[in-house]
């Protein structure tokens, strides 16, 4: 059985690497210039640190099988997630694939301040739309009101006062009519997959669902 791994120091081009069921306790230096790998097997070991462990896989940007089952560290509670969120390219965890429901949870748990960002992003942009128009639903439609437009006398007075209408209502309507109306879209951040996980599933993404509110 397999106790050191110092044999590994000139393979840098495994893609496939098999060291289940051997007495391997670190492998802290050993693994982490196979950068082509893709397939590891540890299971059947006696790896006791997940940190250290995780640590040593995470320049492995192609690795996409990883079996770390019938380890001490795999006792750990959170010892999945914690694999899915700083392994990202793992596609299969111990025979299991991973799921973008755990995906999810892993970022909530291990970097819940940029869940909570990525689900804030939007995009917005100037629409052109004529006054009027509906701005997001039927309940937003511009009031189809009539401006009193000021007669000549009342135009000096109020010009005299900087406001160019009889009804000062009038001239708070259009100027929300005149306002610019605003788009923000934005959709679930955590269903888009990153660059990486297109390159490695290598198919193409069917478009997400999009939420787009528009207001003045």
């Amino acid at each position: 059985q397999i106790q050191d791994l110092t044999f590994l120091i000139k393979n840098y081009c495994l893609t496939e690497l098999y060291l289940n069921n051997n007495e391997l306790t670190d492998i802290s230096g050993a693994l982490k210039h196979l950068r082509a790998l893709q397939i590891l097997l540890l299971h059947n070991n006696q790896l006791k640190k997940l940190d250290k462990t995780v640590k040593e896989l995470k320049g492995m940007i192609s690795l996409q099988t990883l079996n770390l089952f019938h380890n001490p560290l795999a006792q750990d509670p959170d010892y999945r997630l914690y694999v899915i969120y700083f392994l990202p390219s793992v596609q299969l965890l111990d025979r299991k694939s991973v799921t973008q429901r755990e995906r999810e949870s892993a970022l909530h748990l291990y970097d819940r301040e940029r869940s909570c960002v990525v689900q804030s992003i939007a995009f917005g942009k100037r629409v052109n739309a004529p006054l009027g128009t509906a701005v997001g639903s039927s309940r937003c439609t511009q009031p189809a009101r009539r401006l009193m437009m000021p007669s000549d006398n009342a135009h000096l007075l109020c010009s005299f006062c900087r406001i160019p209408f009889e009804n000062p209502e009038d001239a708070i309507l259009l100027r929300a009519m005149t306002r610019s109306l605003m788009e923000f879209s934005s959709v679930d951040w955590n269903k888009v997959a990153t660059c990486q996980e297109r390159r490695l599933e290598n198919k193409v993404e069917e478009p997400h669902e999009k939420l787009t509110v528009q207001f003045r």
